[in-house]
């Protein structure tokens, strides 16, 4: 296959990355055993070493197995960015366990769905969630709910006469404290191409799925990226302020650390730019994956303007989720001098297959080039073993380590998304003659608020489920700091006496606040196809003030 991307990589980046045929854990052990000393895990006042974590990891999984964890069982993580997270995630892997992360903002009923999608066994949540979420014991299936608290967690070494036993509720520190039988425990083998974790993806359908990323998927995209962003050995510092639930965080923000023995610098709470900026000068920080909104609230901060703080530490960006437009990067990259790439992914692949080059051409509006050992095309839409040649418009398929195994339980969507090794993205896109991806338009219905998906059918049921609503549709706008914005189209009932903000609360009721409809528009109709497919193009395109046309 003709890979003309090739010839335009920096000359630091291989044509393919080889790669370890191992897993997670087995990585997670390599950089312990190499980087032992060095510190790991930068939290608020916490220091935490490889070698420390991987003890930890290694103790949890042990006491994981002891009330009940089998190989293959899933184990919900619903933590924000906190050292907790990283000593769950580890252990869970190496008791044999599949990660299924979830957005701790989650209301009961969506935590509730995606745990009976996933089929999920145990729960790590906050504390000041515990008493709601413990109703997953009956409707969920939930057997085991583990709760810790944000603070405390440095305590872990006190020695403690605690003795496991079952209960709905088990603190996290309790299963840290225990002793017994640690020492000589091994970690479960674990094929590397097992399922990993499971990550909720909108795939083409809008619908959320649980796509089952392998240890190999992530491995491979680990020594991808620590390859395209060349980055040294024992000379990195990570700001982790992308959230660790997503993949995007939980392989570029974390996993990825172990390829160099990076320092990880978690931010818990992202919104504070603030914190961002100290954070930034006071630990020296080299490689910042994010999404456009904290490069922009960057670039807009006050402080930042009279150059207060020092950020010329940066070294490479990585902009992902959503389109970072070209003012933003240009902005940021003069404030700092570093290098803001626009890169590409989905959860399906998790997590990204192009990129643009750190030292080459980078290209306004391009998802930048396929990954070393990526290859890519654009087919079409209808027809997908034809090939539309460069600077044609189709749908963007990828081939590589990275394409996941599947959606859990769902083999008809598998089938429908995977086809003869290529992954079907759903993005409508096309290349140009030097190998540089465009995106144009998502042929799925996915929104995407700060990289965070929001799927329409499940922001329609609620607002459906008003008596005085007759029907609706929900779509994606674009919007320039934040990707998309949610918009919804409403028809009510005869004599209803509704208006917008009582349904933005109804909204809230039920919906993480970032799936809230920012607007309601009452229609008289909503435009549907031939056979009854919701045209959503068309009240995007209608929108006022909106050029960009999405189906």
């Amino acid at each position: 296959m003709n890979r003309p991307w090739i010839e335009k990589y920096d000359a630091h980046v291989p044509a393919d990355v080889e790669f370890p045929a191992i897993s997670i854990p087995d990585q997670f052990k390599l950089a312990a055993e190499k980087y032992s000393d060095q510190i790991f895990i930068d939290f608020e006042d916490s220091l935490f070493t490889y070698d420390e974590i991987y003890k930890l990891a290694i103790h949890l999984s042990v006491n994981l197995k002891a009330i009940g964890l089998k190989a293959g069982d899933r184990v919900g993580l619903m933590l924000p960015n906190i050292p907790q997270f990283v000593v769950c995630y580890y252990a869970i892997l190496m008791a044999g366990g599949i990660v299924t992360a979830i957005n701790p903002a989650y209301t009961f009923n969506e935590v509730e769905a995606l745990i009976l999608q996933a089929g999920t066994r145990f729960l790590v949540c906050m504390e000041d969630r515990a008493e709601e979420l413990s109703a997953l014991n009956v409707s969920g299936g939930v057997e085991e709910l583990i709760i810790t608290q944000k603070t405390g967690f440095q305590k872990f070494h006190k020695p403690s006469k605690f003795i496991l036993k079952n209960s709905q509720k088990l603190q996290l520190l309790d299963l840290l404290k225990t002793t017994q039988g640690i020492e000589n425990e091994n970690m479960a083998r674990i094929n590397p191409l097992d399922p990993a974790i499971f990550q909720f993806s909108g795939g083409t359908t809008g619908a959320p799925k649980p796509a089952m990323g392998s240890h190999r998927n992530i491995i491979a995209n680990i020594h991808q990226f620590s390859a395209w962003c060349n980055l040294q050995e024992l000379g990195e510092v990570i700001l982790t302020a992308i959230p660790l639930y997503h993949v995007y965080g939980m392989v570029l923000g974390m996993n990825i650390a172990l390829t160099v023995g990076a320092k990880v610098v978690l931010i818990a709470n992202p919104s504070d730019t603030e914190s961002l900026l100290q954070k930034i000068e006071e630990k020296e920080v080299t490689f910042f994956p994010g999404v456009p909104t904290m490069y922009h609230a960057i670039n807009t901060n006050e402080d930042v303007l009279i150059k207060k703080y020092k950020l010329d530490s940066i070294e490479a960006c990585i902009s992902g989720s959503f389109t970072l437009h070209a003012s933003i990067k240009e902005k940021f990259e003069s404030i700092t001098g570093g290098s803001l790439m626009e890169g590409y992914g989905l959860s399906e692949a998790p997590t990204a297959t192009h990129c643009n080059p750190l030292r080459g051409k980078n290209k306004t509006g391009s998802i930048g080039l396929p990954l070393p050992g990526v290859n890519a095309k654009i087919v079409d839409e209808e027809d997908h073993t034809v090939e539309k040649p460069v600077g044609e418009i189709g749908e963007l398929a990828i081939r590589g380590p990275q394409v996941m195994l599947g959606y859990h339980d769902q083999p008809a969507a598998t089938a429908d998304t995977i086809k003869d090794g290529w992954l079907l993205t759903g993005d409508i896109a096309y290349m140009d003659e030097e190998g540089y991806f465009f995106l144009v338009d998502r042929k799925k219905a996915l929104i995407k608020v700060n990289g965070l998906q929001v799927w329409p059918n499940e922001v329609e049921n609620v607002l459906n489920s008003h008596p005085g609503v007759r029907e609706s549709a929900v779509a994606g706008v674009e919007d320039v700091v934040h990707g998309e914005k949610v918009i919804a189209w409403v028809v009510t009932n005869s004599g209803a006496d509704l208006n917008q903000e009582k349904l933005r609360e109804l909204c809230r009721n039920s919906l993480a606040a970032y799936k809230v409809p920012s607007e309601i528009l009452f229609v008289d109709s909503v435009p549907r196809s031939g056979v009854g497919k919701v045209l959503r193009r068309i009240l995007v395109s209608e929108y006022p003030g909106n050029k960009t046309k999405k189906g």
